[in-house]
């Protein structure tokens, strides 16, 4: 079923870097072929092919980190993206799957087709006519200095609803409604409701978040100031001067799959995110 498999680990930690030749070798042993990041061919010995992360055409792909090491993989990796087995070794990880200690047996249970795939809906991103990656998270306006307001106006399908004065707006998926969005204020939102959050940072007006559906076109004029900096996923920085500030976030036709098992949705919000004490 599966012929090749990526590797991608964050490389400031050796337990990580370790676990990476770990499962090297124990895909080697089974005649998997496999491709590691080449940001780590010299930190590993491994017998596999260094590739960039955009070049990594493989089945599936492995990452051996948090949720930061996922959304740098899925924001720089091949379209359409390979599905993604997440092995926690962040500070939450809610978007992986499993532990370290679990890792090889994981791998064992896809290798046999023992999984399922969560498809998670990514959004498209413009400034005027230049497009940007899309993101599977969120998508955040600020004026690139701390403290400085926006002044922005929000449009839907190209009709103006509200205008906002805050220190920036996350545009974010139901992904990443359990992120940056619900630090801001933003509501969790259910797995199973596909929609665009807008959330405003320290907004001056009352104003929470505003829910559309994902076939909405999102439009977010800036008026005030005449410079914008748009951050997609952490990892994506764009800093854009112009008279006139335009952004455009809607559903991005392609989207990110995560391998899972047993563990759904508020099994992860129990165990590493909200619900402390919930079980």
């Amino acid at each position: 079923m599966f012929k090749n498999v990526g590797i991608v680990a964050r490389y400031d930690k050796e337990k990580a870097l370790q676990l990476a030749e770990e499962l090297s070798e124990h895909l080697n042993n089974k005649g998997i072929k496999v491709f590691i990041e080449n940001t780590l061919a010299d930190k590993i010995k491994a017998q596999a092919e260094a590739v960039p992360l955009k070049d990594m055409k493989t089945d599936f792909i492995i990452t051996i980190g948090g949720d930061g090491t996922i959304l740098r993989t899925c924001l720089n990796s091949p379209k359409p993206e390979p599905s993604i087995l997440g092995i926690n070794m962040g500070v939450r990880g809610f978007l992986t799957e499993v532990e370290p200690k679990d890792a090889c047996n994981a791998v064992d249970r896809v290798l046999k087709g023992d999984f399922r795939l969560e498809e998670c809906t990514k959004l498209a991103v413009k400034i005027g006519n230049e497009t940007l990656p899309d993101a599977l998270n969120d998508v955040v306006i600020s004026a690139g200095e701390p403290s400085k307001i926006l002044y922005i106006e929000i449009c839907k399908d190209g009709k103006p609803i509200l205008k906002c004065q805050a220190d920036g707006m996350i545009v974010a998926t139901q992904t990443g409604s359990t992120g940056y969005s619900l630090s801001a204020g933003g509501p969790v939102l259910d797995k199973e409701m596909d929609a665009i959050l807008v959330t405003p940072i320290c907004a001056l007006t009352v104003f929470r978040s505003l829910v559309f559906p994902t076939n909405t076109e999102i439009t977010l004029n800036v008026t005030r100031p005449k410079q914008m900096l748009v951050m997609i996923d952490g990892n994506y920085h764009h800093m854009k001067s112009e008279t006139e500030l335009t952004v455009k976030v809607t559903k991005a036709k392609n989207s990110s799959n995560f391998i899972r098992f047993e563990n759904d949705f508020y099994d992860r919000l129990s165990c590493r995110l909200l619900f402390q004490g919930a079980r």
